[in-house]
């Protein structure tokens, strides 16, 4: 027969090799053993007594829950030396390395990963029913139509956020940016790219680096680069002479042709002609691309550098039908945003030749956009080029539908050029009369009782106005077929609702006006 000390050892051996629940049930058979043994053992024996095993159950600690490995799934059992999974809705012994242990487990992972999908979905189920004071709930929908830069990250591009190798990107060390700033360039047809953190930092970098000397000039048209806040002015001293954009977002070729100064000493040296596609303030029109190739040759002519702000090429790829290598083949330089059709959190490359990137780096640098483990936003850009792109022709066709809606109702009060309407941007016409794009914004973010009750939802629609008597309203990849619907069934109302306003002033008006006569 083994000896009590071989038998506790043995025990003590297959203790550490078991799960959780086995493990409590062991700890209670030796402790009964020892007492058994010290029981039969006699009193004058020659063997001497041996001592009660002392036994230290684990406890369970509310510090743990604060824990990041603990933190959202961990609560107090049953009892003090309990834990219990939220996750996996079971009952654990305490004890901080068996949990952990827990925490690593598959079925664990697996269950927390299926809990959050079931979070993620829910959310906008929850803010979906609004309970009034009289018991009737309503589907509330809330649709932001502000920009294309309100998209939020989806699951799937946060995962490889996290999980993509990262490197210090000011000494050229993080693989994914060099890889996204390889698969940019590919893609445009240019030598070489570099990663910034937003388009209006690229643009800017973009026309310092071409107009290296002072006294350069650059053109470019008169409804273009209005978001940057006069960077090039503010920041960079480059004087700037603008043209008169047409309604297709191109300008006159020939009065360029006249602005062009390249020998004159009193005046400044034009060095750089910029434009936008597509055109955001012009209502998202891509460039007629036999338009571009003639600029592309006149720079040639006059040895002018030419650079394309492509914050939204891929729709003007999409509306043009072109692939984007051709849109830019004249152009020196581009800035390609990742950030707004194409829905990643942040981030801009700007592509060319190898000699530009080389002057541009250093002009980030200067600009504050020299970063170090990027990689993490990089790696969102790689994952909109894969996915996000190859459905703007959805955004394309969500924002034509709300177009026509509007373009049936036949108003007078708030109207749209629906030939206009060319990739993922609306622009709304308000008469100025009976409403103006700030009262129609306000209006479409208000829910009415009596709206409420005739449409059975609460329909509330985010949109920007950008001139007094414009509206702008801009799809993204984040708006669902049932949001579009949703919209359209609030535009229609609202919109007659101001129709039917002038019509019920014009019926008291005038018969009063016919009395006095």
């Amino acid at each position: 027969m083994a000896s009590p000390e071989t038998s506790l050892g043995a025990m003590v051996v297959h203790l550490e090799d078991e799960d959780d629940g086995e493990e409590e049930l062991v700890i209670q058979q030796t402790h009964h053993l020892t007492e058994v043994e010290e029981q039969s053992t006699p009193v004058h024996s020659s063997v001497s007594p041996k001592k009660k095993a002392k036994i230290y159950p684990q406890k369970f600690r509310n510090a743990w829950m604060k824990m990041p490995n603990f933190k959202g799934w961990l609560k107090p059992g049953s009892a003090i030396d309990k834990a219990y999974c939220t996750m996996c809705q079971t009952e654990l012994t305490a004890g901080k390395s068996e949990l952990l242990k827990h925490m690593q487990a598959k079925k664990h992972i697996r269950r927390k990963e299926r809990k959050e999908q079931q979070l993620e979905g829910s959310l906008s189920t929850d803010l979906a029913n609004v309970l009034e004071e009289t018991g009737i709930t309503h589907t509330l929908y809330i649709v932001d139509l502000r920009s294309d830069t309100v998209t939020q990250p989806c699951r799937e591009m946060k995962k490889m956020m996290m999980s993509t190798a990262l490197g210090d990107d000011r000494f050229g060390e993080d693989p994914t940016v060099k890889t996204l700033e390889e698969k940019v360039a590919e893609l445009l047809g240019k030598e070489a790219g570099l990663f910034l953190p937003s388009g209006t930092m690229a643009n800017l970098v973009c026309v310092l680096t071409h107009c290296w000397g002072r006294g350069s000039e650059v053109i470019m048209g008169d409804k273009s680069f209005l978001w940057d806040h006069g960077g090039i002015a503010q920041v960079g001293s480059v004087h700037h002479k603008a043209i008169e954009n047409l309604p297709d977002g191109t300008f006159s070729l020939d009065e360029l042709r006249s602005l062009v100064s390249v020998e004159e000493k009193t005046w400044p040296i034009t060095t750089l002609v910029c434009v936008e596609n597509t055109n955001k303030t012009m209502g998202g029109k891509a460039l007629p691309q036999d338009w571009v190739n003639q600029l592309g040759m006149l720079c040639r002519e006059f040895n002018l550098l030419l650079h394309m702000d492509g914050a939204r090429l891929m729709n003007a790829s999409v509306a043009l039908g072109m692939p984007p290598i051709r849109l830019v083949q004249h152009c020196d330089s581009v800035s390609f945003c990742l950030n707004k059709g194409l829905g990643a959190p942040a981030g801009s490359v700007i592509v060319g030749s190898k000699d530009f990137i080389a002057r541009a780096s250093c002009m980030r640098k200067v600009l504050g956009g020299g970063l170090h483990q990027v990689g993490i936003l990089a790696a969102a850009g790689l994952y909109a080029l894969s996915h996000t792109a190859t459905k703007l022709s959805l955004d394309h066709a969500h924002a034509r539908a709300i177009a026509q809606c509007v373009c049936d109702e036949h108003s007078t009060a708030v109207t749209v050029d629906l030939r206009a309407v060319q990739t993922n941007i609306i622009l709304l016409n308000c008469d100025n009369i009976r409403v103006n794009a700030k009262k129609l914004c306000q209006r479409l973010s208000l829910v009415t009782d009596n709206e409420a009750s005739e449409l059975g939802e609460h329909i509330v629609v985010m949109v920007l106005p950008v001139s007094e008597t414009t509206v702008r309203l801009m799809t993204h990849h984040d708006v669902r077929k049932e949001d579009i619907k949703a919209v359209i069934k609030k535009l229609k109302y609202v919109i007659q609702e101001y129709d039917n306003c002038m019509y019920v002033q014009y019926k008291i008006d005038v018969p009063t006006a016919v009395t006095s006569v």
